[in-house]
């Protein structure tokens, strides 16, 4: 059986915050506001998935980092 695990709205841990911006995407930022990227969570016939997205500020684009099923294993990607 899968073990489905949400995120929350608001929470700061590890050096990096996230806030809930609408059901399916966080910001991800540094606690000074300075924006890291993005997750966002998508429905798949096995269950939630989470893409994290890193922000290229002087490209102004994103970079996909990677998918998971956890959303905490998503956050990892931002910790540095």
């Amino acid at each position: 059986m899968t073990t489905l695990t949400f995120a929350p709205a608001a929470e700061i841990r590890g050096g990096v915050a996230t806030i809930q911006l609408h059901d399916d995407l966080w910001r991800i930022t540094r606690p000074d506001g300075e924006v890291l990227g993005y997750v966002e969570r998508s429905t798949t016939p096995a269950g939630p998935r989470f893409l994290a997205k890193r922000m290229l500020q002087r490209q102004r684009r994103f970079l996909p980092i990677g998918e998971f099923w956890d959303f905490g294993a998503a956050m990892e990607c931002f910790r540095f």
